[in-house]
C-alpha cells in the first residue's frame, strides 16, 4: 500500500484516525499503530512482515544486553552481531542477486539468482534499528523494556516503507507520551496534502513526460529530448520523495510524532556540499555520524573515508553498478569543492553558482536512471552531442509549449513557497488563517483525488529501497 492511493485515502486513514481518537488510552493507541502498520506493510507482501518482525526481536534483545554489559567486551560482541544480523539480512535480500550477476559477468558461470524480491523497505527500517542498537551502545539512548513500544518504533506506516530514516531517539519520549493538539494536527493535515499534491499533481507528470522522451529507446531522440527528458527526471524524482516525506512528516503529526525533515528545498542550493545538507538528510546524516565520522571524518583520512561514504551511499540505493557510480561521482565532486572548486565558484555571481550546481545535479541522474551501463553511455553521448542526433526535436517542443503552465508551477514549488504562505510559528493565529490552511488542504487533496481517480500511472521510485 502507498500513500497516494485511494484505499489509503478513503479507507485505510479515515479509519485508522477514527480508531486512534476514539481510545484515550495511550497503551491502546500504540498497540493500535502497531495493528494498522503490520497491515499496511503486509498489504503486497505479507510474508515479508516475519523479516521485519525477526529484525525488531533481535535489536530489542540485542539492545537490552548491550546496556546491561555497556564498558564492557560482551558489550562490543553484542553490538557486532547486531551489525552482522542487520546487514547480513540486507546483503542477502538485497544484494544476493547483484552479487551472482557480477559473478556470472565475471567469470562466465550460471549461477541462478535467489528466488525471493527484494522486501519492501528493508534498508530504512534496517538502518534504523541499527542507528538504535549504536546509540545505545555509544550511551545516547536507553535501552526500550518494553518489546511492543520497540516494534511500534521499526512498524510505523509514515516512515517504514520509504523514510525518513527516523532515530530512536528523536521519538524516544513521543512513544511513552504524545500531546494532540489541533493546531499539530491541522499542520499535520495540510503537510499531508501538500506532500500528496507533490506526488500526483508534479511527480507522475513529470515521470509520463520521461517515459515520452527518454523511457524508451534513445534511438531517434534530439539533443533537446534527451535534456528535457532528463530535467523531467530530476523533477519526478525529487517531488515523488520529497513528496512521500512530507506525507510521512504529515501523518505523524495526526499522531503526535515530530519527524525531522527529510528535504530543504534542494534545488536552490549553490554547491554540491550544500546539495547534500538538503537532500535526503536523514541518509546524510546516518553515513556521517555512523560511518564518515568513526573511520576518522576530516581528522584522519578525509578522502578515503569520503569515498567510502559515497560508495556505499551509492550502493544502499539499489545493487547495481550505476549507483555505484552515481555514489563515487558525487564523492569526487565534494573532494574537488573541498581542495580548491568551492573557492573558485564563491568568485562567480550566485546565478552561475545556482546553474552549475544544477547541470551537475541532472548530470548524476543521468547515472540514476539508466541502470544498464551501455544504454548510459549511449544517452551521455547523446546529450552532449557525441552521437549524430539533431539539436531540436518537434517532441520536446511540443510537450514543453503544452505543459509550460504546469513546468512554472513545478519550478515554483522547486523554491520555499510554502515558508511565506504558512509561516511555522507558535503565535495563535486568527480565524482567517485556519480558514485559508482549510480550503487549500481541500483543494489540494481534491486535485490529486481527481487525478488519481483518472490516471492510472502512478509510481513511486524509492518505494522499493
Amino acid at each position: 500500500m502507498v500513500f497516494a492511493s485511494l484505499v489509503f485515502l478513503y479507507a485505510f486513514l479515515p479509519a485508522n484516525l477514527v480508531l486512534y481518537f476514539a481510545w484515550s488510552n495511550p497503551v491502546w493507541r500504540n498497540w493500535l499503530l502497531i495493528a494498522f502498520s503490520l497491515f499496511f506493510y503486509s498489504w503486497g507482501e505479507p510474508v515479508w512482515v516475519s523479516l521485519l518482525l525477526l529484525s525488531t526481536t533481535v535489536d530489542y534483545t540485542i539492545g537490552l544486553l548491550v546496556e546491561r554489559w555497556r564498558g564492557t567486551v560482551k558489550a562490543k560482541g553484542a553490538l557486532v552481531a547486531s551489525l552482522c544480523v542487520n546487514l547480513g539480512l540486507l546483503a542477502v535480500f538485497k544484494y544476493a542477486s547483484f552479487f551472482v550477476e557480477t559473478v556470472n559477468g565475471a567469470f562466465g558461470t550460471t549461477l541462478s539468482p535467489p528466488p525471493f524480491t527484494l522486501p519492501v523497505g528493508i534498508s530504512f527500517y534496517t538502518f534504523q534499528t541499527i542507528s538504535y542498537v549504536i546509540d545505545v551502545y555509544r550511551g545516547e539512548v536507553k535501552a526500550q523494556r518494553s518489546w511492543g513500544k520497540f516494534l511500534l518504533f521499526v512498524s510505523l506506516y509514515h516512515q517504514l516503507v520509504a523514510g525518513p530514516i527516523v532515530r530512536y531517539q528523536t521519538i524516544a519520549d513521543q512513544i511513552d507520551s504524545r500531546r494532540h493538539t489541533l493546531e499539530l494536527f491541522a499542520s499535520g493535515v495540510l503537510r499531508f496534502a501538500l506532500g500528496l499534491f507533490k506526488k500526483v499533481v508534479i511527480a507522475n507528470v513529470a515521470g509520463e513526460l520521461v517515459k515520452k522522451t527518454i523511457g524508451g529507446e534513445l534511438a531517434g531522440l534530439s539533443v533537446l529530448d534527451g535534456w528535457f527528458g532528463l530535467a523531467m527526471f530530476t523533477l519526478q524524482i525529487y517531488f515523488d520523495f520529497s513528496g512521500y516525506s512530507d506525507m510521512a512528516i504529515g501523518l505523524g503529526r495526526m499522531f503526535g510524532f515530530h519527524y525531522l525533515e527529510n528535504f530543504d528545498h534542494p534545488y536552490i542550493a549553490r554547491s554540491v556540499t550544500d546539495f547534500w545538507r538538503r537532500w535526503h538528510i536523514s541518509l546524510s546524516t546516518f553515513f556521517r555520524d555512523y560511518v564518515y565520522i568513526p573511520l576518522g571524518g576530516r581528522q584522519h583520512r578525509p578522502y578515503r573515508n569520503l569515498f567510502i561514504v559515497w560508495g556505499l551511499t551509492g550502493l544502499w540505493h539499489g545493487p547495481s553498478w550505476n549507483f555505484v557510480l552515481w555514489g563515487l561521482y558525487y564523492g569526487v565532486l565534494i573532494a574537488l569543492e573541498r581542495l580548491f572548486l568551492a573557492k573558485l565558484l564563491e568568485r562567480l555571481p550566485r546565478l552561475v553558482q545556482h546553474v552549475w550546481l544544477v547541470f551537475l545535479v541532472m548530470v548524476g541522474w543521468a547515472f540514476f536512471y539508466f541502470t544498464e551501463l551501455h544504454k548510459l553511455g549511449a544517452f551521455l553521448s547523446l546529450v552532449f552531442g557525441a552521437s549524430a542526433a539533431p539539436l531540436v526535436g518537434r517532441d520536446s517542443v511540443q510537450l514543453i509549449v503544452t505543459h509550460v503552465f504546469w513546468l512554472v508551477l513545478a519550478l515554483t514549488l522547486c523554491l520555499p513557497v510554502e515558508r511565506v504562505l504558512f509561516p511555522d510559528t507558535h503565535q495563535q493565529r486568527p480565524a482567517l488563517v485556519y480558514l485559508t490552511r482549510g480550503l487549500v488542504t481541500a483543494l489540494l487533496t481534491l486535485l490529486a483525488t481527481a487525478m488519481l481517480v483518472g490516471k492510472s500511472y502512478n509510481p513511486f521510485l524509492y518505494y522499493r529501497f
